[in-house]
């Protein structure tokens, strides 16, 4: 049998809420290399799938094993529309993960410049230095980005 976390790398919606409607505690399980399902779900670019668990009570806040929420999973992989998503639902936009890194810094690393946008927009908070002491400020500048360094000072 298929358990939750193969049916979200799938993608197969009808299988997660058939489990999830059985069994709510499976939000809050976590997967062998410690991703709960809406960090899975949204980090493999499922909009449908994130945007049921939520509705089924996921937290959006939830953490991997590295300390990273769903909001840092989809600006590290740069999808715009779940991260909206995300924040409309109340996600922390200055959480940290285990290496102090924040979902802007994530955006200005991997050059996702509507994603910065769209959570400066939100009230990220572009002061916050990772755990190499640099902000996403630093990091876009670093990449060369065209544009974002601006959008970060």
């Amino acid at each position: 049998m298929t358990n939750i976390f193969e049916s979200i790398s799938q993608g197969d919606l009808a299988a997660v809420q058939q489990m999830v409607t059985a069994t709510p505690s499976l939000l809050q399980q976590k997967d062998q290399r410690g991703f709960p399902p809406l960090v899975l779900a949204s980090y493999n670019g499922h909009l449908d799938i994130t945007s049921f668990l939520l509705d089924a009570g996921a937290d959006v806040n939830a953490r991997d094993a590295a300390g990273n929420t769903a909001l840092m999973g989809v600006c590290f992989k740069g999808n715009l529309n779940i991260a909206l998503l995300l924040v409309q639902r109340g996600t922390d936009l200055n959480a940290q993960n285990h290496h102090g890194a924040t979902a802007l810094i994530y955006s200005a690393m991997f050059g996702h410049t509507a994603i910065a946008q769209m959570l400066l927009d939100a009230g990220a908070d572009k002061s916050i230095k990772d755990a190499n002491g640099q902000t996403a400020f630093d990091h876009a500048s670093a990449k060369g980005i065209p544009g974002l360094p601006d959008l970060l000072r």
